[in-house]
């Protein structure tokens, strides 16, 4: 696998390797030097575009962790806040030999754009694009429930995928990269996906998405999910009126102290973060003993590990995991 840049394209076999590798990954965080040898003199560039914590943090722990050198590249203040563009920028990390990137940026398809031209000779890792794609979120929600399904199957996670489990994917998927990676990875991984939102919170051509749409919450939580992910509303890229009112999402698509207590019993609460506390999740849910948001956060460094190693190694483990 020489880039990965969406869940779309990405094959179950290919999935459940990444998921496998990452436990390995897990367990050397575990470890009281928290080091491998496995990319010492390569260089990895984490070249955002737009403001991370989380991401960023996450991908440099990850590459730190495999003994890679990092050059952290962000857009304010550089040359791009001058006019350069990426094909310079890229240019310039290919001069400087990078040997991967790991790239967010707020347009669609940039990655791809900059995976797929002869501007750099680099292993290209999508942090997020625009309203497009998360791949590693995706990877690291899907290593999260896996795990939690083997746990009360009483089986080991590695290689298997979500075969049977149902996740309702709840708020503003319109806007959410994060929603259309886990989509199409869970299907593919093969759990049932429901989408729950409000109707002008959901794009053009959702149809075509291996998903059910549901626009009652209760409903969809009465079905009896594994798993529901709560989306960010994320009113920076809002226009206009989505909903009437902040109250009126937060009773009809919230998840609240009410809805929490109705779960069923083995439902866990998921995030991808940053949370609206109060808007589409109650401080009581995001802290409850269902909660795995820490968990997902946790998931996210061995889930980068194992992406950095494979597209820079290809090989199947790490020496000295």
């Amino acid at each position: 696998m020489r880039h990965l840049l969406d869940t779309v394209h990405l094959s179950r076999e290919d999935a459940i390797r990444i998921l496998d590798v990452a436990e390995t990954m897990s367990d050397v965080s575990g470890r009281e030097v928290k080091k491998l040898p496995a990319l010492r003199g390569r260089t990895v560039v984490n070249l955002f575009f737009e403001d991370s914590t989380r991401t960023r943090i996450s991908f440099e722990a990850a590459a730190k962790r495999l003994s890679a050198d990092v050059i952290n590249f962000a857009a304010k203040g550089s040359s791009v806040s001058k006019g350069e563009s990426l094909k310079d920028t890229a240019q310039t990390l290919q001069a400087i030999g990078a040997d991967a990137v790991v790239i967010r940026h707020p347009a669609s398809g940039a990655a791809q754009r900059l995976a797929h031209t002869d501007w750099i000779d680099a292993a290209v890792v999508n942090a997020g694009d625009g309203t497009h794609a998360h791949p590693t979120q995706a990877l690291l929600d899907a290593l999260t429930l896996r795990r939690e399904l083997a746990s009360r199957a009483g089986v080991e996670p590695t290689g298997r995928g979500l075969d049977g489990a149902h996740v309702v994917i709840v708020g503003d998927v319109l806007h959410s990269r994060v929603a259309r990676s886990d989509v199409w990875l869970m299907h593919t991984l093969g759990a049932t996906v429901t989408l729950v939102s409000p109707p002008t919170l959901l794009p053009v051509g959702i149809e075509a998405w291996p998903c059910e749409v549901e626009y009652d919450l209760d409903r969809a939580l009465a079905a009896g999910p594994d798993a529901v992910m709560m989306l960010r509303v994320q009113a920076e890229r809002m226009r206009g009126a989505f909903f009437p009112s902040v109250a009126e999402y937060t009773r009809r698509w919230g998840l609240g102290d009410a809805r929490l207590e109705a779960l069923p019993e083995h439902a866990i609460v998921m995030h991808p973060g940053p949370m609206n506390r109060g808007l589409e999740i109650s401080a009581a849910a995001a802290d409850s003993t269902r909660s795995r948001v820490l968990d997902q956060v946790s998931a996210g460094v061995a889930v980068r590990m194992a992406v950095l190693y494979i597209v820079l190694s290809g090989a199947q483990q790490p020496e000295g995991a």
